[in-house]
């Protein structure tokens, strides 16, 4: 017995010795030999070259300028494309209210927009009805169909959030309030990606939007619901490509101005 139970206990030992070397070895792997750099690295398509303004809001060389503080040349009355009637002094766009909104000659899907704006310093009333205009990032109809980014004075004005600036009317609430005071610049910079529709016309991908307001994120790829409604629910209708409209907002607040406005194209 005495011997049985010696085995196996020299037995036991050399089981837990053996696992605890086999345990402590390590892990064998491929041989890091027969990975090169080269496998991971991407040498085409080359991606052009684009030459960039002489500061970050001036256009770079792929850009199409709308507005250069000559002319409205780019742009027609939303409602009917005769020539846009608003006022063009001192390299500013100032809106003519009169004349109802203004939108882009040309038609667009995706891209990359810069537009600065200015509320009044003389700016009078409150909420809705002080600074109001609107940035449609694709007019879809005249009026004031299409997708629309408010701009508004949102500097010590209150009203509802998904209505102030920076946000996506009635729809995405800016993620904060970067708002200059009245009688100073402003500025967008937008990343728009187009919906998809199916041949059907029913919704195959969401418009997405991307918001920097005076340098500040306030809509980071925001899914859009679909078209801006004042009254009811946003919704979807199909489109292909579309003009950029900015809007002649009937408040009676003195009207605001724009300048510097610039678009890319994205594939």
């Amino acid at each position: 017995m005495h011997i049985q139970l010696s085995a196996f206990f020299a037995f036991t030992i050399f089981i837990g010795i053996s696992h605890s070397v086999f345990a402590q070895q390590p892990m064998t792997l491929p041989s890091a030999q027969a990975a090169r750099p080269e496998d991971t690295e991407v040498w085409e398509p080359v991606p052009k070259v684009v030459k960039p303004g002489v500061n970050d809001a001036a256009p770079p060389s792929d850009a199409i300028v709308l507005f250069n503080g000559k002319n409205l040349d780019e742009w027609v009355s939303a409602q009917d494309k005769s020539p846009a009637k608003w006022f063009v002094a001192g390299d500013v766009l100032t809106v003519n209210k009169a004349a109802g909104n203004i939108a882009t000659r040309r038609t667009f899907r995706n891209y990359q927009l810069h537009i600065e704006w200015k509320i009044p310093e003389n700016i009078t009333g409150t909420g809705q009805e002080r600074g109001n205009s609107g940035l449609f990032l694709a007019s879809t109809g005249p009026g004031d169909a299409g997708y629309e980014l408010q701009i508004l004075d949102s500097y010590d004005n209150k009203t509802y959030v998904n209505g102030q600036a920076g946000s996506i009317y009635k729809q995405g609430i800016p993620l904060v309030n970067p708002n200059r005071k009245p009688g100073e610049w402003q500025s967008y910079d937008v990343v728009w990606t187009a919906p998809i529709f199916n041949g059907d016309g029913s919704l195959q991908t969401p418009a997405f939007v991307t918001v920097f307001f005076n340098g500040v994120l306030v809509q980071n790829h925001f899914e859009s619901l679909g078209e801006t409604r004042y009254i009811g629910r946003p919704f979807y209708k199909k489109y292909d490509a579309a003009p950029i409209k900015l809007q002649a907002h009937g408040d009676p607040s003195e009207p605001i101005s724009f300048r510097n406005i610039w678009v890319r194209a994205l594939n």
